[in-house]
């Protein structure tokens, strides 16, 4: 890493560092997510979704494009896992009331209840591997990600 940021240098060198450690973490993360995830029947990109559906605000219903913004996937890939979703039972399609062509996702009794064992499950485990970080850091860790995956958004 050191060598790469002295190779490009000055300001473009901290880019760099960001890019490699942002790149590094997210990896880290997917990997820790698919094994955190081992047991409960759902893939990363199925529990991503699902807890989407799940945990969106009642009166604010997702389409599969508001999804796919979410999951950060293809139109393509988010139409699959709602369809593997749908088919387990954990999301319906319903039909938007203001507007007739569009339909939105909304998450059936079970979904919900595997989203929130899902999610108590992985909170857990994600605390306990952060037991090193104290709630400030946790805090502007947070922040920092949320603050990068909205700029990111962007473009």
């Amino acid at each position: 890493m050191g060598r790469l940021a002295g190779a490009v240098g000055g300001p473009v060198g901290s880019t760099a560092g960001l890019l490699v450690w942002s790149y590094v973490a997210g990896r880290q993360l997917d990997t820790w997510l698919a094994e955190a995830l081992d047991g409960t029947g759902l893939a990363t990109s199925d529990y991503v979704a699902l807890a989407g559906v799940a945990y969106a605000a009642e009166d604010d219903l997702l389409s599969a494009g508001d999804l796919a913004d979410w999951v950060v996937q293809t139109s393509g890939g988010t139409a699959k896992t709602i369809q593997r979703l749908v088919e387990r039972g954990l999301v319906r399609r319903v039909a938007d009331p203001d507007d007739g062509r569009r339909t939105l996702l909304e998450a059936t009794g079970p979904g919900r209840r595997t989203a929130d064992r899902v999610a108590t499950g992985l909170f857990s485990r994600l605390d306990a591997d952060l037991a090193g970080l104290d709630v400030a850091e946790r805090k502007a860790l947070r922040d920092a990600l949320r603050r990068l995956a909205g700029v990111l958004a962007r473009g």
